[in-house]
């Protein structure tokens, strides 16, 4: 029998809060809820779910510092639902750790095919052949796949685990092109055109901490019109 993936819904709508909990209940997963940032904290680390859908507004702890405290604990991926239009917002969660957002409202039929690719492709790397003892390097970034680490020099890098798969992926296709729906895809497990906003901010952070100079990267190019690959 396979395994039930739980998923910990963080919201203080109460109305949508039962909406998603209905509806991800009725596609088979097991759903543990909160309606505040304490205790989003508290069933996190309790309930150790396989995924967390987090909203931004929320009562005593806000959903970014919810997310904050969580990714230096935990590695599951979070997808950050935020009414905000400002695009700092949508950044801020991305470059803390969440691994993607959606904007409401949003339909729940994307939201429910979101939760699925994200927990597929987390398995995928989970099961992922020839992880153990591999390393990857370039120029003076080694990324040691078996201990989720990546070091410049000396120096350990401080990745989010979507960083982390992003470089991962990147590494092993040196010197592939790909466009952002294809990094969705394979990347976020994304089979059709999502928001391509969430790779060119991942790639942004990227630079900011393996380029020498973010701003006339050498390794993280972007092909004009195409998209990004990764040189060494």
């Amino acid at each position: 029998m396979a395994d039930i993936n739980k998923i910990l819904i963080v919201e203080d709508d109460h109305n949508l809060l039962d909406t998603l909990k209905y509806n991800l209940l009725k596609e088979g997963y097991d759903v543990a809820t909160a309606s505040d940032g304490a205790q989003a904290l508290e069933v996190a680390r309790r309930e150790k779910p396989d995924l967390i859908i987090l909203d931004v507004m929320l009562p005593e702890v806000s959903g970014l510092e919810v997310c904050r405290i969580l990714r230096k604990e935990m590695a599951t991926p979070i997808l950050m639902l935020t009414a905000r239009v400002e695009e700092t917002d949508k950044i801020v969660g991305l470059e803390i750790g969440a691994d993607d957002y959606m904007t409401k409202p949003f339909s729940l039929r994307e939201l429910i095919a979101r939760v699925r690719a994200m927990l597929r492709r987390a398995k995928m790397v989970e099961n992922e052949p020839g992880v153990k003892g591999d390393s990857l390097t370039f120029g003076d970034i080694k990324v040691d796949i078996a201990r989720h680490q990546t070091s410049k020099g000396v120096t350990t890098l401080q990745l989010t685990p979507k960083e982390f798969d992003l470089l991962v992926f990147l590494t092993r296709n040196k010197g592939f092109v790909f466009s952002r729906n294809q990094l969705l895809e394979k990347v976020w497990g994304y089979d059709y055109s999502g928001d391509t906003r969430t790779v060119d901010v991942h790639i942004r952070w990227l630079r900011q901490k393996i380029e020498a100079d973010p701003n006339n990267p050498k390794h993280l190019i972007t092909v004009r019109g195409t998209g990004y690959k990764l040189e060494g």
